[in-house]
């Protein structure tokens, strides 16, 4: 007989009156943690279980109490399951008032009429004897109050029962059932109240039974729109029951929680999810949330952390926000300040930080040869310093100069760079080659603003082309330069700032200039990672039409977040840059360095059926027996019957085995409890191993081989 219990009852307060007549309260709950159970080979438990508001000076214990009757009663306390409803547990009770069968028994009245229980424990059974003592309990309840024997159909239903009971019942939870007897005309105990069930009690030694915490996560702050990967260490958590939740506190009640699957547990101790977006997509400041780990059955929290959502940065390179940045003026270098911070309003005198009247004699005594020296450039061997004839280019004396002297030199020193400037002032105006007035000034090019950018930086993110190409014959004549590779503050050099701003002919000057295509930005990102990111052909066949030897070796690098360029084509989403980079060379079957993805994987992982379709064919014709190996797991991952499909149709094992837990993909729909993919996988595996009529039914398919755990779909189900 099972009992059916009103969930009015269930922890009903003794101060409420649901009934007319007698009925059980209970007044003190059990403890639902902290408690443990024992095997019978570890002797009996130290101490009873205490209630819900015991404390270490005030001891408390599971009490109940028979309300609208005075008398002698009999209170029975036994074990069910934590499910609805109640059902009869392997465990047994064990203390001073408990008896052979695993019951607790006590009388109660006349007057007093609570019963007081200090002395329990738990006796934990061993699954080798589950069976024998479930179908004993089944008995003893099915032989309360009658005398005949049962009958060979009802021992058989006992039988089946009990084997049910096996499959579902979780040995780390139980209730207690509290059961009052009052006693019938003839005196005996057989009047039977409404039992009463308490709290679940949870075993110390299972993950459900200890407090959540979270020990340390790797990002506390991502996107507004969500799906940035996390990585949450915590204490002990069953992967079946558990989730991050973000909530706002406040009136609104936001909350989402963290997308990840059973399988992102990894060892009970860490959670990888990703973040869910925040309610408002667009905000204009970094706004803070919480999260916290939560028990899906029960509820049960741990203390929040916070978590920072920031707006969606659209110029993360900041290429935005230098162009529009407040343009000099022409007067301002006249009188105006200028914009490098020199002083406004000086006098004539060269160098100056604004001067008004720049003016100086131009001597015709000073020949043309004298300031420059041959070469293919006006100044063919200047690195930097200012070349002088005669007592100029002694330099200075070993003995130290008068002060006179020293300004005379000085005065020297500035009238031939004066001289210079007004020569290339004049070639210019004959020319109208503006690299006759930046040769004289090419040591200036590695100048770098606040931002840390250099002319040719700037000249890039303006797209001034004309300006790059002059600027690149400049610092290209100035011998071992390394002018053109310098980074801004953002680890950009002028190279990553062309791709950024999508200017392929820019690359190609850079490069034919010899810019140095290996170096990364602040992200270990290459030129191709940049390239990709935006799903940019054009810039993608560009760089690796003029790389030359160095597109083996980005073709293999990946950037600090592991991706190689094949994942972030996939990313992209653009088979035209896949095939580009497959056909230079890159592999198909890539391993990004996080959790080791090719890009089939992360095509099914974003459910891009035609990304997918693609990679499959050009995996399958570059290494048959990888196909589908394991994006068949991330298929069923991803809750994508089409990508299943798609990879079972081309060759992909539908019993393919996870190499490292050994789980079938039916395994992990079973554990995923997702009946429509398990339903889809269960005709897929029988039409796979049924086909050649064996005759066994679903016996013979791999619905019967075991798991990790040890168990086969069913017995996870």
């Amino acid at each position: 007989m099972h009992f059916g219990f009103p969930m009015f009852l269930i922890g009903t307060s003794p101060f409420s009156s649901p009934v007319e007549g007698p009925y059980l309260v209970i007044i003190e709950q059990p403890k639902q943690r902290g408690f443990r159970f024992r095997y019978g080979c570890e002797g009996p438990s130290h101490g009873g279980l205490p209630g819900a508001s015991s404390e270490k000076g005030r001891k408390t214990y599971p009490t109940v109490k028979i309300c609208n009757y005075t008398g002698v009663a009999r209170i029975e306390v036994d074990l069910v399951t934590h499910s609805d409803p109640p059902r009869v547990h392997a465990h047994s009770l064990v203390g001073k008032q408990c008896n052979e069968a695993g019951n607790c028994v006590t009388i109660v009245g006349p007057k007093d009429m609570t019963a007081q229980f200090s002395n329990l424990g738990v006796l934990h059974v061993t699954k080798k004897n589950m069976m024998e003592i479930m179908k004993e309990k089944l008995k003893q309840q099915k032989m309360r109050n009658r005398s005949q024997l049962l009958t060979e159909v009802e021992l058989r239903e006992i039988e089946q029962e009990a084997k049910e009971l096996k499959k579902v019942m979780d040995l780390s939870i139980v209730r207690l059932r509290f059961t009052a007897y009052l006693r019938d005309s003839s005196g005996n105990f057989t009047l039977a109240l409404q039992p009463v069930i308490s709290d679940p009690i949870h075993d110390s030694k299972s993950p459900g039974a200890s407090n959540l915490k979270i020990s340390r996560m790797d990002k506390t702050a991502g996107s507004v729109r969500g799906g940035d990967e996390v990585y949450l260490l915590c204490d002990k958590v069953q992967k079946d029951d558990i989730e991050v939740r973000f909530y706002e506190d406040d009136e609104n009640g936001w909350q989402a929680f963290g997308d990840f699957s059973p399988t992102d547990v990894h060892k009970q101790y860490a959670i990888v999810f990703r973040t869910p977006p925040y309610h408002k997509p667009k905000i204009d400041r970094p706004v803070t949330v919480f999260l916290q780990l939560k028990r899906k059955r029960g509820g049960d929290v741990s203390d929040p952390k916070q978590f920072t959502y920031y707006p969606v940065v659209e110029d993360k390179e900041e290429v935005e926000r230098k162009r529009k940045k407040v343009l000099p003026q022409f007067p301002q270098h006249f009188g105006g300040g200028s914009h490098m911070g020199g002083a406004g309003g000086g006098a004539g005198g060269f160098g100056s930080g604004g001067g008004g009247n720049l003016s100086f004699p131009y001597s015709p005594g000073l020949t043309y040869s004298s300031i420059y020296s041959s070469g293919p450039h006006p100044v063919g061997s200047y690195q930097g310093g200012v070349q002088m004839k005669g007592s100029e280019a002694e330099g200075p004396r070993s003995d130290r100069q008068a002060p006179a002297e020293e300004t005379q030199l000085c005065q020297l020193w500035m009238l031939a760079l004066a001289r210079r400037n007004a020569h290339a002032l004049l070639d210019y105006s004959v020319t109208a080659d503006p690299r006759m007035l930046l040769a004289v000034q090419r040591h200036l090019a590695a100048s770098q603003d606040e931002n840390g950018d250099t002319p040719l930086h700037l000249a890039i993110i303006h797209e001034q082309t004309a300006v790059i190409k002059q600027l690149i014959d400049i610092i290209a004549s100035i011998p071992s330069q390394q002018i053109i590779n310098i980074s801004n503050n953002l680890q950009q050099t002028p190279l990553h700032l062309a791709v950024i701003t999508k200017q392929p002919q820019v690359v190609q000057l850079l490069l034919q200039a010899r810019a140095d295509p290996t170096l990364l930005d602040r992200y270990g990102n290459s030129l191709l990672h940049l390239a990709l990111q935006a799903g940019d052909e054009e810039m993608l066949r560009t760089l690796l039409a003029h790389l030359g030897s160095a597109a083996p070796y980005l073709l293999r690098l990946p950037n600090f977040h592991g991706l190689l360029p094949v994942h972030l084509a996939v990313k992209a989403k653009s088979l035209a840059c896949l095939d580009l980079l497959v056909r230079t060379g890159a592999d198909v079957n890539a391993v990004e360095r996080q959790s080791g993805r090719t890009p089939l994987h992360l095509a099914v992982e974003m459910e891009n059926l035609n990304m997918a379709t693609h990679l499959v064919k050009k995996v399958w014709s570059a290494c048959p027996h990888l196909a589908g190996l394991l994006p068949v797991h991330l298929a069923v991952k991803a809750k994508s019957l089409a990508c299943l499909d798609l990879l079972v149709r081309t060759g992909a094992d539908v019993n393919a085995v996870e190499r490292q837990s050994g789980r079938t993909p039916l395994h992990l729909a079973v554990e995923m409890e997702n009946l429509n993919m398990a339903t889809h996988l269960v005709k897929k595996v029988w039409s796979g191993w049924c086909s050649g009529g064996c005759g066994k039914g679903m016996g013979c398919s791999l619905l019967q081989a075991p798991g990790a755990s040890g168990g086969s779909p069913e017995a996870l189900g």
